[in-house]
């Protein structure tokens, strides 16, 4: 550990002194990068130069101890700064788990009706909703680019994009079939329904990640469809993008979120090319289906990672156990999804630090 924390410590270094070079300030990418890099260090480098001021104090205060005069104030004070820097320690373990390398990208969602018919369609929107305030209190901004709306007010997809620093740190846990329980507005007998969403999150790709021939990709422009403001409807300003049409490889994406045929060409492209990425990701990792079908599964109830119960008023999150698994859904329906989010990135801690002690207990015996 010690090795590692000397090397970030070094990397640290170098990052300030790249954001003072006028070489850096003048290059918008190499810049934002930087900045980026710094964010992620700077918590740990401040655990770290704390733990080593506490390890010096601790020295100090030890050979005190030797001083008839001082011995009993320097025990105590060997106790404190003994305790604080094992929390030092501990914290500076966590620190050093492996982070996801698409934590602060842009991202892509997708929310489409599975099981359930009209009343999944409407909880589309009801999700689509809760993301919406969800992110907006983490200062993120979610922008629809395409909607199938149904008459009832449902749909049965919506692709949105979220942006801002760790949107995808935000929503990556969303990823997954979710399950709702509640009567249908349009029961009249009253009975429980039960109905599922499904949630893709596609990180964005950055230039360069995925090669994208243009040459490959069909471009159609057609009037935009549904609400969107006087001007969005009156103007062939809806893009659609496909990707070898026709083949087995044939990706669509429609963006139809403003009056700029240019910029919705720009979106649709953006979003074809984290799809692809997205492909190209799964292919990695030799697996038989997309990254997206496996996030999402085939809408089947089985497949839930959540369930909204609204006769109980409860969130369940079945990836979590014990009090993190259950959260109030009034709350939860009204953009509260942090202590949900939070909940699961603890778990995932604990299982990496539950893994790398199983490792270096092998490491010993070896």
């Amino acid at each position: 550990m010690s090795a590692r924390l000397t090397a970030l410590a070094s990397e640290f270094g170098l990052v300030e002194r790249a954001l003072g070079d006028p070489a850096a300030l003048a290059d918008p990418r190499e810049y934002a990068r930087l900045t980026r890099r710094h964010r992620e260090l700077l918590p740990l480098i401040t655990v770290l130069r704390e733990r080593d001021g506490v390890d010096r104090d601790l020295a100090g205060a030890r050979e005190l101890l030797t001083d008839p005069d001082m011995r009993e104030l320097a025990a105590g004070e060997v106790q404190t700064l003994g305790a604080r820097l094992t929390e030092l320690e501990a914290e500076l373990v966590v620190l050093l788990l492996p982070t996801d390398p698409d934590d602060p990208k842009d991202v892509i969602l997708e929310l489409r009706a599975g099981a359930g018919g009209a009343e999944a369609g409407l909880f589309v929107m009801d999700l689509l909703r809760l993301y919406t305030r969800y992110a907006e209190g983490l200062g993120l901004r979610l922008n629809v680019l395409d909607a199938n709306e149904s008459d009832l007010g449902g749909a049965s997809k919506v692709v949105a994009e979220v942006t801002g620093d760790g949107a995808y740190r935000a929503f990556k846990w969303e990823r997954g079939v979710h399950r709702v329980q509640r009567v249908p507005a349009t029961e009249s007998q009253g009975r429980i329904h039960t109905s599922t969403v499904t949630v893709a999150v596609l990180p964005e790709a950055e230039q360069g990640e995925v090669q994208l021939d243009l040459s490959e990709v069909r471009i159609d422009v057609f009037r935009s469809q549904g609400a969107g403001g006087q001007g969005v409807n009156t103007t062939d300003s809806a893009v659609r993008a496909v990707y070898r049409a026709g083949t087995p490889d044939e990706i669509m994406v429609v963006c139809q979120d403003g009056r700029s045929q240019i910029k919705n060409r720009e979106k649709a492209l953006q979003v074809l090319a984290a799809r692809l990425a997205e492909r190209e990701r799964a292919a990695r990792e030799a697996q038989e289906r997309s990254e997206r079908a496996a996030q999402v599964g085939t809408g089947d109830r089985s497949e839930k990672i959540r369930t909204y119960n609204y006769p109980q008023n409860r969130v369940t999150d079945h990836r979590l156990e014990g009090e993190d698994k259950n959260h109030p859904l009034d709350s939860v329906m009204t953009g509260v999804l942090a202590p949900v989010v939070g909940a699961l990135a603890r778990a995932q801690r604990e299982q990496q630090l539950l893994e790398m002690a199983g490792g270096d207990e092998q490491h010993g015996a070896a």
